[in-house]
C-alpha cells in the first residue's frame, strides 16, 4: 500500500457517540448472547461513570465478561449495533481515559487468571483483569514478579496498565510496560483477532502478503512506519517517560517493529486486548531505602544527576507540602518520623542479592552527598514499605487537605530530561504564582524527571474552568521547550488529547490519526480519546453548570463545609477500596468484585444523586442507592484506609434516615435498630425469654418476625446484666489513687457478655482506679445510627450526655469496653450533636481501657499472661480509635500477638444478622479471620474486643470461644487461664422476644420498652 494511501479514520467525532444505538436491543442481543453480566441499569451507569480524572460520561451499559471468549461476543454484538466500547481496568485512570458514553468492558471481576508461568524464559501470560499485587503473589513461588509497580499496584488491573502504558516507581531499574511485554492477543472492533508482538523482517513479509483484514493491517503499518519514522526520531522525546501518544517508535527497525509496543498506551482506542504474555524479572533479595533531605524541591531536583551516577533501582522525589498534608491527615505517622531533617526528598532505593552489596550502594550514595544534605537510610523491610507509602500516598494525601481549597488532576505528570528538573520546577512555580493557584505540592518519580502535582483548580465557574485551560496551555508550552512529554505516565486521555498537537506537531498528529483509522475507522473504540479528542475542558464531573442538590442533613458534616454535596464528591478514584488484601477497606468489595459494592462506587452513586442532570433523579428515595449501600458493612474501615477520608457508613446512616422517612422500614430496623430498648424489657425475665426461643419453631418466627437471617443463632440475654451486678456489688473497690473513670455499660456488655464488664471493673482497680458506672439506663445510640433512626440516635445521645455531663465537666476518663460504641462517642456524637458544648468533652475524655491504662497507668505493670494469641482488631476501633495502645498493653503483659491484618468479620453489628446478609458476611470472614482462628491451636488465646467478632467466631464452629482484653488480664489478676463466661442455652437461640413472648407479650414488651425510651431520650438540655 502506498503512504499517500493510508486510510484515514472517520473525522467526525460524534458529540454524544451513543445517540444513534439502540440501546434496548443492544441491552437484550448482549444479555441473550454473552455468557456474563450485563447491566444497563442506572445505579450500574452511574458507579462507572467516571474514573480518578475531573471528567464524567455515563456509559451505555456494563458488561462482565465470565471468559475471554465471552467478551469477544461482546464486541462482535457492539459491533453489529455500531455501540462504542471502552475496555477498563481498575478505573484509576487520571486523563478520562476510562469513562464515555460506550459499552464498558469491565475484566476485573472474572477475567483475573494468571494463565501460566514460563520460569525459565521468566515469562507468563495473564488475563487483563488480573491485579498486579495479585498477579506477583503468585509469581513470588518462582522467585519473579512483573516490573512495573505504580502506586495503585493494590487495585490496578494488568489490562489496564497495558492500557496506560504504566510505570510507577520501579520503572527506574525495569522500564514502562512497553519494555515489560512479550506479546499481546488483541481483537480489533472489525472482529481481527491476533497475537502480537516483535515481528522479524520474513515475518512481517508473510502478514503484509496475505489476504484479508490482518494483512491490510500489517501493510498498512509497514506504511505508517515509512511514512513517518523521521519525523518520529525528531519530534518523540528522548526521554524515558514519554508516555504520550502512540508509539509510533515501537515501529522502528531498532524496536523490532514491535506491534504489541505500538498497542501499548493506546488506551482502548485501536484495539481490545484479550491475553498479555508478559516479561518478568527476578524478585530481588536484599532492598535498602537511603531518604536525603533538602532545603527545597528544586535543589533536591538539581542533585537528580548525581545521584543516578550511583545506579538506584527508584529514585522519588517529594516536597515539605505533601508531608505537611500527610501530618495533617495522620496519614503514616510513624514513617514520617523517619524522615531526616529538610523541607524536600529525594528517596533512592537499592536493591542487590546480598546484604552487603545493598549497604556498599547506600555507603557509597551517602559519602558522596553533599555536607549539607541530611540522610536516613534502612534496610528492613518494615521501614523501607512504611516510608514508600509515604511516596504512594501522595494522590490522596493532596486531595482534600483540611482548611485547603480542593485540588484536581489536570496537569498532573509532566516529564523532562533529567538535568533540567530543578529548572522546569522553578518555572513551573513561577507559573502557578502567575495564575494565582500557590504552591501546590509536588512529587514523582524524579529519577525519570517526571513531576506529579494536584492543583487547586477553580472546576465550579466559568473563570476558574477557563482559567485552568489558560494555565494547561501554557503548561504545555512550558514542558514542550524543554524537550519533555506532556504526560509521563497517566496517558492522555481527555486531559491532554486536545494538546498533543504541541508537542508532535500537525503531521505526528496525522498519522496518529491515521494509525486510528487503520484499527478503527469507525471511530468506535473508546471514542474522542487521544485523537479526534474532546475538548481538555468539556464533559468535566463538576463544571461552570454544576449546581448540586443541597439536601438538609442530620449529622453535620463538619469536613465538607457542612454539605452533602461536597461530601458525595470526596471520593478521586484512587481505587484503594478496590484491594484483596490488608487494611479493613471495602470487605463487600472483597467478597463480590462489584464496582458498584466498593466505597469508591458507592460514592459515585451518591455524587449522582445529588447532580442536577443526574440518572438517578429520584434523591434519596433512590432505589439504585439504597441498593449499592445495602451490603455496605457500615465497618468504618474506609474512614481510615480511604486515602481521602469517605466515611460510607456515615452517608449510609444518612441516606438510610432520610429514605425511610414516613414509610415502613425493613423488620430489621425495629429488631435490631431498638435492641437496647427491648433489651431493657427482656432483663426483667432473660431466663423466660432465653428458655422459649431454645424451641425451634419459636426461634425461627422470631427471626421471621424480626427481619433476622435463618441462618444465624443470635447470642442469647445474660441472667444478670453488668449493671446489676454492680449495684449487688456495692459500689466501687480499691484506693482509687489514680482518680475516677466511667466504665460505660454498653447494651452488649450490659446484656449479652457481661464478664466483660466485671472483669473491666477489676482490672481498673487493680491499676489504682475509683470506678464509676452510671445509674440511669443509657445508650450511645449506635443501633439506631447504623439503621438510620437519627432522630431517635440524637434523642438517645441527648440522654447520655445529661448523665454523663457533670463527670465530662470533671474531666473523668469514661471507658467503652465495646469499641463500635466508643466509636460513637469519638466520632459520631460530635456530629450529630455538634451544637451540644459537652459533646467535644465526649470526644476528648472517651477512650478505650487500653488508651486508660496506657495514658494515666504508664507504671502499672499488668499481670504476666505469658501467651500467644490471634487478636482480631474491631473495624471502628481501628477507623477511629487506633490499636496502638491495644499493641504496647498486650506486650507488657506478655502476650505474644499476631494482630491480623484480614479485614472485617463480616458481622458488622447487624449487618451480618440481617436476612439475605449471610452470605457475605461469611464470605468476609473466610477472607483472613476464620482461616486464622482455625490455624490457631488450642494454646493460642483469640482476642476480640468487639461483640460482632467474637459472635462471629463462636458461631462459624470454629469450636473457639473469643476473650476481651480484659477478660484476659482479669484472669491473669487470679492467676488462672482465661476462661470466658457467656451465657448460654440450649438448642436454636434467637435474638429477639418478638413473636417469642406471643402476641400480647410482645405488644407489651415493646410499648414498654417505648415508654422507658421516652422518658430517658429527651432531647439534651443545654447547660
Amino acid at each position: 500500500m502506498d503512504p499517500v494511501d493510508l486510510p484515514l479514520p472517520v473525522v467526525r467525532r460524534p458529540s454524544a457517540p451513543g445517540d444513534e444505538v439502540d440501546v434496548h436491543a443492544l441491552e437484550r442481543d448482549l444479555r441473550s448472547r454473552v455468557d456474563g453480566e450485563v447491566r444497563f441499569d442506572t445505579g450500574t451507569c452511574a458507579a462507572y461513570s467516571t474514573d480518578g480524572s475531573n471528567y464524567r460520561q455515563v456509559p451505555l451499559g456494563v458488561v462482565l465478561p465470565r471468559t475471554v471468549e465471552a467478551a469477544v461476543e461482546a464486541v462482535a454484538v457492539c459491533r453489529e449495533h455500531g455501540a462504542p466500547l471502552l475496555s477498563r481496568g481498575g478505573g484509576t485512570s487520571l486523563a478520562g481515559e476510562c469513562c464515555n458514553t460506550a459499552v464498558v468492558i469491565d475484566w476485573s471481576k472474572y477475567c483475573n487468571r494468571l494463565l501460566s508461568v514460563d520460569p525459565a524464559n521468566r515469562r507468563c501470560v495473564v488475563e487483563p483483569g488480573i491485579v498486579l499485587d495479585d498477579l506477583n503473589r503468585q509469581l513470588a513461588g518462582y522467585g519473579l514478579q512483573y516490573g512495573p509497580r505504580p502506586s495503585t499496584h493494590a487495585n490496578c488491573t494488568v489490562g489496564g496498565m497495558i492500557g496506560n502504558n504504566s510505570c510507577g516507581s520501579t520503572a527506574q531499574a525495569y522500564g514502562k510496560v512497553v519494555d515489560n511485554l512479550h506479546r499481546l492477543e488483541v481483537l480489533t472492533y472489525d472482529g481481527v483477532r491476533m497475537w502480537v508482538g516483535r515481528t522479524g523482517d520474513g515475518e512481517r513479509e508473510r502478514l503484509t502478503g496475505g489476504e484479508g483484514r490482518e494483512a491490510e493491517l500489517y501493510r498498512g503499518l509497514v506504511a505508517l512506519r515509512d511514512r513517518y519514522a523521521g519525523l518520529v526520531r525528531e519530534r518523540f522525546p528522548d526521554i524515558p517517560r514519554r508516555v504520550s501518544g502512540y508509539n509510533l517508535d515501537s515501529l522502528l527497525p531498532e524496536h523490532g517493529f514491535d506491534v504489541a509496543g505500538l498497542l501499548t498506551g493506546s488506551e482502548s482506542t485501536l484495539v481490545t486486548v484479550l491475553r498479555a504474555e508478559l516479561e518478568l524479572v527476578p524478585v530481588p533479595e536484599h532492598t535498602a531505602l537511603v531518604v536525603l533531605g533538602y532545603e527545597d524541591i528544586c535543589k533536591a531536583a538539581d542533585h537528580v544527576p548525581a545521584v543516578l551516577e550511583h545506579e538506584p533501582a527508584a529514585l522519588e522525589g517529594v516536597d515539605h507540602q505533601l508531608i505537611h498534608f500527610q501530618q495533617e491527615k495522620h496519614l503514616n505517622p510513624e514513617a514520617l518520623k523517619d524522615l531526616p531533617g529538610g523541607r524536600a526528598y529525594l528517596m533512592v532505593q537499592f536493591t542487590s542479592d546480598t546484604r552487603e552489596g545493598v549497604e556498599a550502594k547506600a555507603r557509597a550514595l551517602i559519602d558522596a552527598k553533599p555536607d549539607d544534605v541530611d540522610h536516613t537510610w534502612y534496610d528492613d523491610e518494615q521501614h523501607v514499605h512504611e516510608l514508600w507509602l509515604v511516596r504512594e500516598s501522595g494522590l490522596g494525601a493532596t486531595a482534600h487537605v483540611p482548611g485547603k481549597p480542593d485540588t484536581w488532576e489536570g496537569w498532573e505528570d509532566s516529564a523532562v530530561p533529567v538535568d533540567r528538573l530543578g529548572d522546569y520546577l522553578r518555572d513551573l512555580e513561577r507559573l502557578y504564582e502567575e495564575f494565582g493557584y500557590g504552591h501546590p505540592s509536588v512529587y514523582g518519580h524524579f529519577g525519570h524527571g517526571c513531576v506529579h502535582t494536584r492543583i487547586p483548580f477553580d472546576l465550579e465557574s466559568e473563570d476558574g474552568v477557563g482559567r485552568m485551560r489558560a494555565f494547561v496551555e501554557k503548561a504545555a508550552d512550558l514542558v514542550v521547550s524543554y524537550g519533555g512529554s506532556l504526560s509521563g505516565e497517566h496517558g492522555d486521555g481527555q486531559s491532554r488529547g486536545e494538546l498533543l498537537v504541541k508537542m508532535f506537531g500537525a503531521e505526528l498528529i496525522e498519522g496518529f490519526e491515521r494509525l486510528k483509522g487503520l484499527f478503527d475507522p469507525g471511530h468506535r473504540m473508546n471514542p474522542g480519546k487521544i485523537v479526534l479528542p474532546y475538548r481538555l475542558d468539556e464533559n468535566l464531573r463538576l463544571g461552570a453548570d454544576y449546581l448540586p442538590w443541597e439536601p438538609e442533613t442530620v449529622f453535620a458534616f463538619p469536613h465538607d463545609d457542612g454539605k452533602f454535596s461536597r461530601a458525595a464528591a470526596r471520593c478521586v478514584g484512587v481505587g484503594k477500596c478496590r484491594s484483596s488484601e490488608g487494611g479493613v477497606m471495602c470487605p463487600s468489595y472483597r467478597a463480590t468484585r462489584e464496582e458498584e459494592h466498593s466505597t469508591r462506587g458507592r460514592a459515585r452513586l451518591l455524587f449522582e444523586m445529588v447532580r442536577n442532570d443526574s440518572p438517578i433523579p429520584d434523591g434519596w428515595r433512590s432505589r439504585a442507592v439504597h441498593d449499592a449501600l445495602d451490603l455496605c458493612l457500615a465497618c468504618k474501615g474506609c474512614k481510615t484506609d480511604c486515602p481521602v477520608d469517605v466515611d460510607m457508613a456515615t452517608y449510609k446512616a444518612e441516606f438510610l434516615h432520610h429514605h425511610y422517612k414516613g414509610r415502613p422500614r425493613p423488620l430489621a430496623h425495629y429488631s435490631m435498630g431498638w435492641l437496647p430498648a427491648v433489651a431493657r424489657v427482656v432483663a426483667r425475665a432473660p431466663r423466660t425469654v432465653n428458655a422459649l426461643t431454645a424451641v425451634p419453631w419459636v426461634a425461627r418466627a422470631a427471626k421471621a418476625l424480626g427481619g433476622v437471617a435463618p441462618e444465624r443463632d443470635v447470642p442469647v440475654f445474660a441472667e444478670q446484666r453488668f449493671t446489676d451486678w454492680w449495684r449487688e456489688r456495692g459500689g466501687p473497690r480499691g484506693d482509687g489513687r489514680r482518680g475516677e473513670v466511667v466504665v460505660w455499660p454498653d447494651t452488649f456488655t450490659d446484656h449479652f457478655h457481661p464478664a466483660v464488664g466485671r472483669a473491666a471493673v477489676e482490672v481498673l482497680e487493680a491499676a489504682g482506679f475509683h470506678v464509676k458506672v452510671p445509674d440511669a439506663a443509657v445508650c450511645c445510640g449506635l443501633t439506631w445510627i447504623s439503621t438510620g433512626q437519627l432522630n431517635v440516635a440524637k434523642r438517645v445521645l441527648g440522654h447520655t450526655l445529661d448523665v454523663l455531663r457533670a463527670d465530662l465537666r470533671r474531666g473523668t476518663p469514661v471507658v467503652g469496653l465495646e469499641p463500635s460504641c466508643t466509636a460513637v462517642f469519638r466520632s459520631d456524637a460530635a456530629e450529630l450533636l455538634p451544637e451540644d458544648p459537652d459533646v467535644g468533652r465526649l470526644r476528648g475524655q472517651t477512650r478505650t481501657l487500653a488508651e486508660l491504662l496506657v495514658e494515666r497507668a504508664g507504671d502499672w505493670r499488668p499481670p504476666a499472661v505469658d501467651a500467644r494469641a490471634v487478636v482480631q482488631r474491631h473495624c471502628h476501633q481501628y477507623a477511629v480509635m487506633g490499636f496502638d495502645a491495644e499493641r504496647e498493653l498486650l506486650e507488657r503483659a506478655g502476650v505474644d500477638a499476631d494482630v491480623l491484618d484480614a479485614g472485617c468479620c463480616g458481622l458488622a453489628g447487624n449487618f451480618g444478622f440481617e436476612k439475605g446478609h449471610y452470605e457475605i458476611s461469611m464470605a468476609c470472614a473466610e477472607a483472613g479471620l476464620l482461616p486464622a482462628v482455625r490455624a490457631a491451636d488450642d494454646a493460642t488465646l483469640v482476642l476480640a474486643d468487639g461483640f460482632s467478632c467474637r459472635t462471629q467466631v463462636e458461631q462459624a464452629g470454629t469450636g473457639r470461644t473469643p476473650l476481651h482484653l480484659a477478660e484476659v488480664l482479669a484472669a491473669a489478676l487470679h492467676g488462672r487461664d482465661a476462661d470466658p463466661e457467656r451465657p448460654s442455652a440450649p438448642g436454636p437461640r434467637a435474638l429477639l422476644p418478638l413473636g417469642v413472648l406471643g402476641l400480647a407479650g410482645t405488644a407489651a414488651a415493646v410499648l414498654t420498652g417505648l415508654r422507658r425510651l421516652r422518658r430517658h431520650s429527651r432531647p439534651a438540655r443545654r447547660r
